[in-house]
């Protein structure tokens, strides 16, 4: 038994005003962090499908505690003592995302993005226009690739000939694959060891230089150079 969480956004108009779009309010993250304790109560597997232009950016959203309700969910993610994996079937966008996408394992269907701001929403900031589109998603290696070179994922899915939407069924079947086999070797693993590799993973990401340990490397810079 495997606890399945994710994001819908539809697949025509009216669906998708349905599900506004794939973004959530607090009272989503809630019920997935809901569903999580739920999973790790019983001592089942939980499964993330990610697909979402971001968390809801109105108004009533913030009066309710948005970002108290995505960082709540990072937090308890991390500490989960169940194996997690989270798949990332389409858009990955900001906070939004990384409200069901902390895991044990984090993969991309090879035609998806996950990215802190879509390359649209990036162009018209800094540019102001949606024009350089292009080179905001070239600046934020965003794509699946960049993402697995930079140790921010964990693998790609790769997609039906013509892409996910074209043979859904298909797509679905990688997915089930990929998940399972990562499955069998994480329900093995004990659960504070699990936490303890999950939270070792996230704090590896990135490059973090404090000023002493800055200050040390120009002197060790120095000194080599002072007996060359």
């Amino acid at each position: 038994t495997v606890m399945f969480i994710g994001q819908q956004k539809g697949v025509n108009t009216k669906m998708r005003q349905y599900r506004n779009f794939g973004m959530a309010n607090p009272e989503g993250y809630r019920k997935a962090l809901r569903l999580m304790k739920l999973a790790e109560k019983f001592g089942k597997p939980v499964v993330t499908l990610i697909d979402t232009p971001g968390a809801f950016p109105g108004l009533e959203a913030e009066e309710r505690g948005q970002g108290e309700a995505i960082a709540r969910n990072l937090l308890e993610m991390v500490q989960l003592k169940v194996p997690i994996i989270c798949v990332v079937i389409g858009e990955g966008a900001s906070g939004g995302a990384l409200g069901i996408g902390i895991g044990d394992k984090v993969l991309m269907l090879e035609n998806t993005w996950y990215s802190v701001i879509s390359p649209e929403s990036c162009s018209s900031i800094l540019w102001r226009s949606w024009d350089f589109k292009e080179q905001a998603a070239e600046a934020l290696k965003l794509t699946p690739q960049d993402m697995l070179a930079n140790k921010l994922i964990d693998g790609i899915i790769p997609e039906p000939v013509g892409g996910a939407h074209a043979d859904p069924d298909e797509a679905c079947r990688k997915v089930k694959a990929e998940v399972k086999k990562l499955l069998d070797r994480l329900v093995k693993s004990d659960p504070e060891k699990l936490v303890d590799r999950r939270v070792r993973k996230f704090c590896d990401m990135g490059v973090v230089l404090s000023a002493k340990a800055e200050a040390q490397r120009l002197k060790k810079g120095s000194r080599k150079s002072t007996s060359s």
